[in-house]
């Protein structure tokens, strides 16, 4: 049988805010991803740099012109001027204070998650199909919207709203509980490596989809997930 829903794309982010990598396969554990958003920038304030400002975050603009990927357990950090440093090369903060305009370190996960509001985020081909529909003059990628999963589906419909409270199993081991929509904020317009600017995605989202773009899950049964899982 053709399977329903298949694994499309896989995304792991090693720097919160930063450009993530795609994988073929990917470790699920209670905390999410292995390797997701374990590193973020930090402001002497103390608080970690993002897209947006809450409680535990600050706006850096200029993040996302940054790229992150997994050299072992240690992040390399490509510069928009080409440069990449690894989180362990003594120079790599003074180059982050220059390059952003204030002082920041890059600072490693403790006690407290990196990450927003749950382990794993899930986003469908219908959901960007949906979008494409209604906005054919925008360049709709998942890249924009920074899941760990997309999930192949068909359809023009964010189906995944549908999942909320149900339990979504991929591939052989692992199971996620889907618990909310995905919040959306200004990062989903911000231009980034072949993408531009584009305010219309949010104000669309806020018009039509109460700002919600995929889902997010916690991590039931870890495992691992690979490209082609159903």
């Amino acid at each position: 049988m053709t399977p329903l829903a298949q694994v499309q794309q896989l995304w792991r982010y090693p720097v919160k805010s930063m450009r993530g990598e795609r994988q073929d396969a990917l470790a699920l554990e209670r905390r999410g991803v292995t390797g997701d958003r374990v590193f973020a920038v930090q402001t002497d304030a103390g608080k970690l740099g993002s897209g947006k400002s809450t409680g535990r975050f600050t706006r850096i603009d200029g993040l996302l012109d940054f790229g992150a990927s997994l050299v072992g357990p240690v992040p390399e950090i490509a510069f928009p001027d080409g440069r990449r440093l690894r989180a362990d090369d003594p120079t790599l903060n003074a180059a982050l204070s220059q390059a952003l305009g204030q002082p920041v370190t890059l600072t490693q996960e403790s006690a407290i998650p990196h990450l927003d509001a749950a382990p794993v985020h899930l986003l469908t081909t219908a959901s960007l199909a949906w979008l494409e529909a209604a906005l054919p003059g925008s360049v709709i990628a998942a890249a924009r919207f920074r899941p760990n999963v997309l999930v192949e589906i068909p359809g023009r419909y964010p189906v995944e709203q549908t999942w909320c409270g149900r339990i979504v199993r991929i591939g052989r081991e692992v199971e996620l509980k889907v618990v909310a929509g995905t919040e959306r904020c200004r990062m989903v317009t911000l231009a980034q490596s072949g993408l531009p600017l584009d305010g219309f995605i949010l104000a669309h989202l806020a018009r039509h989809a109460d700002v919600t773009l995929g889902v997010y899950a916690e991590v039931i049964v870890p495992g691992q997930i690979k490209r082609g899982d159903s």
